[in-house]
């Protein structure tokens, strides 16, 4: 259904990304209450593509050509949609592209990063992994901004760090479950650095090693999301207080890491609805800082 020849409407095609948006299960809120009800399409549009670019790197029981292939064929469609948009998924990225002058580079930009899922699971360093999170992450924020009208290039800046570190923090929480996929985004230096194998990861270790480079990979976490801080500060209306949940929710699980002991093997940390509850609280009052006064740059001793 997704790629289509049939012809659908507007109605339909934006119906069919609002259902599929509703039936993926994701950490923070996609296209919830805060935004405007008119732009709510146009984010389950943008999602729907991705989610499904994002479905075709990890299909299981695929090999990577197979993988390439379905995201070479997305590509196309991405390319030919303002002309000839197959399927609902396009024909409601059209429109959405059409009416908010989206960059088609920040929507490649994604494919790139699942054609990167497709043929890499491991990463050697930090700075292969925020490389990656450019393209993975980064266009995210920056296509909620354009579908908000903000284009400064320093509100783009302010929304790759916030982005990059909501990306990591993802892969930390997911430690253990991206390890049973045979993916690994912790950064094969700092496993030498700190004496961590993948055999500790197998085996579901909580050794020192493995707690000191967690201190230190949520560390570095911290300093981009107080990077991008004031972002929010600087958007008004229902925008702003949506990136504050979403700046606060992810600050949040970084402190259920450390709450945990740093053990993602056995229990995986997320917001509660008391967290939630929290966050909603403190994102309509301010964005105060998530580096705690006494974090200090993880060292392997």
């Amino acid at each position: 259904m997704t790629s289509s020849t049939e012809p659908n409407s507007l109605d339909e095609a934006f119906a069919y990304c609002r259902v599929f948006t509703r039936s993926h299960y994701e950490n923070f809120p996609v296209g919830s209450v805060l935004i405007p009800r008119a732009l709510r399409p146009h984010v389950h549009s943008i999602y729907t593509f991705a989610r499904i670019a994002d479905d075709f790197a990890d299909e299981p029981g695929m090999d990577p050509e197979e993988r390439l292939s379905k995201l070479e064929e997305w590509q196309n469609l991405l390319d030919s949609c303002l002309e000839a948009p197959r399927g609902p998924v396009f024909t409601a990225l059209a429109e959405t592209i059409r009416q908010h002058q989206i960059p088609v580079s920040l929507l490649s930009d994604l494919l790139l990063a699942f054609r990167s899922d497709a043929t890499t699971d491991r990463h050697q360093t930090f700075e292969d992994l925020t490389d990656y999170c450019r393209f993975s992450a980064n266009p995210v924020g920056r296509l909620i901004l354009h579908l908000f009208q903000y284009r400064s290039p320093s509100l783009g800046n302010l929304s790759d760090a916030i982005c990059t570190a909501l990306q990591l923090t993802n892969f930390w929480q997911d430690v253990a479950v991206d390890y049973k996929r045979n993916r690994v985004y912790l950064p094969a230096e700092e496993m030498n650095r700190f004496g961590v194998t993948e055999t500790d990861l197998a085996e579901g270790r909580l050794t020192d090693g493995f707690c000191r480079m967690m201190a230190s990979l949520i560390d570095r976490t911290r300093c981009l999301f107080e990077e991008g801080r004031m972002l929010p500060e600087q958007l008004k209306g229902r925008l702003k207080y949506e990136l504050r949940m979403t700046w606060h929710g992810g600050g949040r699980i970084l402190d259920e890491i450390e709450r945990d002991g740093y053990d993602v093997f056995n229990k995986r940390p997320k917001l509660s609805r008391r967290d939630m509850v929290s966050v909603f609280g403190r994102s309509l009052t301010s964005a105060s800082p998530v580096l705690p006064s006494h974090t200090k740059p993880g060292d392997p001793g």
